[in-house]
Parts: structure tokens; C-alpha cells; sequence
């Protein structure tokens, strides 16, 4: 396998991490450290699992407050 496919995987994974991190106080989750953790780890997951979760990986990207 190409070792660049992991590379990249693992950038565009700590990157959804990070801007989520950053993001997180314009999400509508209650704002403790554990939810912050743990919410942002497992977004790949989410994303596709949780609908809810989707508008507010948005919201914490894009910046809207909607």
C-alpha cells in the first residue's frame, strides 16, 4: 500500500480534531472538558452516525451560529 493513503488519512484526522477543538464553543454541546475530548476524537464517527452531530461539526467549522 501506498504510505502516502496513511499520511494523508492521519492529516485530514488531526486536522477534523483541531478544528473541531477550536470550534467547539459555538456547537450546541454542553461545555465540559470531557464532552470537548471526547466529542472531538470520535468525529469521523459521529459525522456519519449522528445527524445532530453533523450541524454542529458545522457550526463549529464554519463558524455559524445558527
Amino acid at each position: 500500500m501506498n504510505p502516502l493513503i496513511p499520511i494523508a488519512l492521519l492529516i485530514v484526522y488531526v486536522g477534523g480534531v483541531w478544528k473541531f477543538w477550536s470550534g467547539f464553543n459555538r456547537t450546541n454541546f454542553e461545555k465540559s472538558f470531557g464532552n470537548r475530548v471526547t466529542l472531538s476524537l470520535l468525529w469521523p464517527v459521529l459525522l456519519i452516525a449522528n445527524r445532530s452531530y453533523r450541524q454542529n461539526f458545522t457550526k463549529a467549522l464554519k463558524g455559524s451560529n445558527r
